[in-house]
């Protein structure tokens, strides 16, 4: 199963972003941003701000996922 949180973080460090930075583009405190890493999962609204702010569709990846259980 796909952990949100630490995908989250991988393709941040891929894209040479900061928590510090994910954390101004989401209009929260930098300890939020490391709580999120630690989630396995996370609201759908949430997941749907942080894949805009990093151009990346993490439903998708979740629904790949999903269809490797199958």
């Amino acid at each position: 199963m796909l952990h949100i949180g630490e995908a989250i973080q991988e393709l941040m460090k891929r894209q040479g972003k900061n928590s510090t930075w994910l954390a101004q583009a989401l209009c929260c405190d930098r300890t939020n941003v490391y709580n999120i890493y630690r989630r396995s999962s996370l609201d759908t609204l949430l997941l749907r701000r942080i894949s805009k702010v990093l151009h990346h569709d993490f439903f998708a990846d979740l629904s790949e996922d999903l269809q490797k259980e199958k």
